[in-house]
């Protein structure tokens, strides 16, 4: 009972964006309401659980971390928007799209290079929001409607987002289970490459109304290959940091360099030479965030430095919250914009309209951002997560089938792989032990699930829609998303359940 107590909050957020088109704030706000109600009654949250804070403080500790986690992700949606207006405003999109047009004015070709392969480059560089921040509103500038925009920038990321920020979401499981990295990576690194070309399909052809040409399924496979071959090589002979930011360098380098070949052999002229020159100057807030990321997060004794510079607190009861102001993603990406909008020989005012255009955007996203957390703050503390994770666990030899579709829910209700992992790593290997199953391929399902959350998490939805104006109209990026991730999680749990009794 508990656990279908449990899933209320979670059902009617999807009901309600999904069948009721509302927004996310407003589906959140009444999740919030159901998520109170079932944490209080249903589960003791303040008296069974947290008795020593008793209903009041337990709530409210709660909505603090909620609120906490909320401005961390404000600071990267904010900058991501003044990115854009000034982007906007300066004509910078107009010589990126005129660049990416003479590699291919293909609207499926520009859907590979920017949502897939520098979707993947962000997430492996930087990660936490920061690839869909960039990527929508650059697909948006290309042609992309609003909606299409969003919802290929979190497909296409999607896979990588397993590795994460430099091997993150891994580096936290091996730390909680005393797994080795290097096991969960290889095996989760094959889960991808095995299936993974199936995302890369649904992108091609969400990228274009017209219905799949082989020409178009076989650019898909291309561009798969070029990403999960390199990408399963790093995770299985080197580790977790690299296979999404590696496996994207050398991805683009091979898709781009086949489509030039294919371009020499049809005779493909184009109109004019490209100025690489104004190339550099449109992306040049680009290129700084892409400097700033690598300079960070490949330099040891840099990384530690700016990690040390932290806002930290802590309460009773297992309340934390942490941001680290130098290394965060937003920082970089507020960094970019300023420095990007001076190189390209812009005011002081033109970052502050640009600020003040972003700014305007922003209400509606916070109170979207602050509901959703709160119900995620809420049903972990309150053990409704472990309610639910406990009754899919009774299922019995069936567990690898659903194993990655725990990861899923996880993503779904924290906004985040990483956390994800660190909420149901260690019961899912205990889940193996109990089965009398190697842990590894399911903390690597884990894994692999927890990537696949991110299609469909309210949090990245809301963040993404609200960089292309879409804030309000979630509803319907989720429509078009959750196919997608329930079709990648089927294929996944099968797989697993194949390969487990396999090489176990």
């Amino acid at each position: 009972m508990q656990a279908l107590a449990a899933g209320i909050p979670l059902a009617a957020i999807l009901a309600a964006m999904l069948g009721l088109r509302w927004s996310a704030a407003r589906a959140g706000l009444v999740g919030l309401v159901l998520a109170l109600a079932v944490a209080l009654l249903a589960f003791g949250y303040g008296r069974a659980i947290l008795p020593e804070l008793g209903p009041g403080r337990a709530v409210g500790f709660a909505l603090l971390e909620a609120a906490f986690t909320a401005g961390t992700i404000v600071w990267i949606v904010f900058p991501a928007l003044c990115i854009y207006e000034a982007q906007e405003r300066s004509g910078a999109f107009a010589a990126i799209r005129d660049a990416l047009s003479r590699v291919s004015d293909a609207p499926r070709v520009l859907a590979l290079l920017v949502a897939f392969f520098f979707g993947l480059f962000m997430e492996g560089a930087a990660g936490f929001g920061t690839p869909v921040a960039l990527a929508a509103p650059l697909l948006v500038s290309l042609g992309f409607s609003p909606l299409k925009a969003v919802a290929l920038a979190l497909i296409g990321h999607s896979a990588g987002v397993s590795f994460g920020a430099i091997g993150t979401p891994i580096l936290a499981q091996a730390e909680i289970t005393g797994v080795p990295a290097s096991e969960i990576a290889a095996r989760t690194g094959l889960y991808h490459a095995l299936i993974g070309a199936l995302l890369v399909v649904i992108l091609v052809r969400l990228a274009e109304d017209a219905p799949l040409r082989r020409a178009d399924l076989g650019l898909a496979l291309l561009a798969a290959a070029c990403f999960f071959a390199p990408a399963l090589l790093l995770a299985t002979f080197v580790g977790p940091e690299l296979p999404t930011l590696g496996g994207a360098v050398v991805g683009v380098g091979l898709f781009v360099l086949a489509l030039r070949v294919a371009s020499k052999r049809t005779a493909r002229v184009d109109a004019a030479p490209l100025s690489a020159r104004a190339l550099a100057a449109a992306s040049l807030p680009y290129l700084v965030v892409v400097a700033l990321v690598l300079l960070t997060r490949l330099v040891p004794p840099l990384q530690e430095a700016l990690r040390s510079v932290a806002v930290a607190w802590s309460l009773e009861g297992g309340f934390s919250g942490r941001f680290e102001a130098l290394y965060h993603p937003g920082t970089i990406l507020m960094l970019g914009f300023v420095g990007g909008v001076l190189a390209q020989g812009g005011s002081l005012g033109a970052i502050g309209g640009a600020m003040a255009r972003a700014g305007r955007r922003l209400a509606p996203v916070v109170v979207a951002l602050l509901a959703m957390l709160a119900i995620a703050r809420l049903m972990v503390h309150a053990g409704m997560i472990d309610a639910l994770a406990e009754a899919a666990a009774g299922i019995g030899p069936l567990w690898p089938l659903v194993a990655p579709a725990v990861g899923v829910l996880g993503t779904f209700v924290t906004g985040s792989a990483t956390a994800s992992n660190i909420l149901l790593s260690e019961f899912q290997g205990q889940t193996a032990r109990a089965l009398g199953l190697a842990s590894t391929p399911l903390l690597a399902a884990q894994s692999f699930g927890a990537a696949v959350g991110n299609i469909v998490a309210p949090h990245n939805i809301v963040a993404g829609g609200a960089t292309v104006g879409l804030t309000g109209r979630e509803g319907p990026i989720l429509r078009l998303t959750a196919p997608a991730c329930a079709l990648y999680t089927l294929l996944g749990g099968l797989l697993v359940l194949a390969l487990v009794g396999w090489r176990p």
